[in-house]
Parts: C-alpha cells; sequence; structure tokens
C-alpha cells in the first residue's frame, strides 16, 4: 500500500501566508502564472515522492530522532526559473539550521530508497506555477522573518483539479537534550 506523494517541509505560519499572498497580489501581474494557495505556500526539505506506508513509517521514526535548535528565517530574495515554471521567494543567506535539517532528512530519504536530486538544496517557496515567460522580478526591498520551530511530514493530495498539503506529523526542534 502506498501512502502517496510525501514530502518534508517546514509551513508557514498563517499570518505570513496572508501576507505573501497579498504582497504577491501587488507585486505580479495576474498572466505571470498560477499563484500558490496560501495553505500550500511551504519550503520543502526533502522530496520522498511515491512511498510505501512502512518506508514513510520507517522515516517518521528517523525524522523523530533529529536534536536540532529552532532557527531564524529571514525571507528576503525572489527569482524566477523559467523551465520549471516557477516565481520563487528564498533567503539570500540561508541559515545553517535550515541547511543542516534539509540534509539531515535528505540522506535519512536517500539511505531509505528515495531519489535525491542531485542540485544543491535551494530553499524556497513556490509562489507562481506555470510562469513559463519572462517575469519582472520586484525591487529586492522586501524582508520577512520567523521563526521555524518544527518541520512536518507533508502528503500532496489531488483533489478537484488542485494539489493541496496536508500535514500527516510534525517534529518540534528544540535545544539538545
Amino acid at each position: 500500500m502506498s501512502a502517496g506523494r510525501l514530502f518534508f517541509g517546514i509551513g508557514l505560519p498563517a499570518s505570513l501566508q496572508q501576507q505573501l499572498v497579498r504582497w504577491r497580489a501587488e507585486q505580479f501581474p495576474e498572466d505571470a502564472g498560477r499563484p500558490v494557495v496560501a495553505a500550500s505556500l511551504h519550503i520543502t526539505l526533502a522530496f520522498l515522492g511515491e512511498i510505501s506506508d512502512e518506508k514513510a513509517q520507517g522515516l517518521q521514526r528517523l525524522a523523530g530522532r533529529i536534536r536540532q535548535r529552532p532557527f531564524t528565517l529571514d525571507l528576503d530574495d525572489a527569482g524566477h526559473w523559467p523551465r520549471p515554471g516557477v516565481v520563487w521567494l528564498g533567503c539570500r543567506q540561508a541559515p545553517r539550521g535550515l541547511l543542516q535539517l534539509a540534509e539531515m532528512l535528505r540522506s535519512q530519504a536517500a539511505r531509505s530508497g528515495c531519489y535525491q536530486s542531485p542540485q544543491p538544496f535551494h530553499p524556497h517557496i513556490t509562489l507562481l506555477r506555470n510562469a513559463t515567460r519572462p517575469v519582472a522580478l520586484p525591487p529586492r526591498n522586501f524582508h520577512w522573518q520567523f521563526t521555524v520551530d518544527h518541520f512536518s511530514l507533508y502528503q500532496s493530495v489531488f483533489t478537484q483539479g488542485r494539489t493541496r498539503y496536508r500535514a500527516l506529523q510534525s517534529w518540534p526542534l528544540q535545544e539538545n537534550e
């Protein structure tokens, strides 16, 4: 039995999701791409793909063993990847805690047989999809900050022509015990 398309990620606080949706509407024309709904804004740490329930349970046990401090994330960069058609929001300087967390999860996923892209990890929030034409990026005078104090295992659920993400389990980031 398959657990479905899964990934480890970081969700955004609801207030930040709403701020980003408003900012995106002010900064990008309607025809720039298909907006990602507020509740689906997230940072993917490790993509797992279609995996069995057994493999998902094993990865959840491993994720529960991670001990890492919370960290602050500064969203102060944006870009456009024309080939996949993605307009994204990210950080100019990724915090070490974020890079370490992603590396641990990606390594565990790879050891469990989940394909991991050879591309370097580039933490980002997808704002627009299907943005295949040139997109004017806003001036870099924006900045949002939030504390990341947990990460989650998400399932991609495709319903009514849209993909939604459902958190299956979350783990706190905390000081080493």
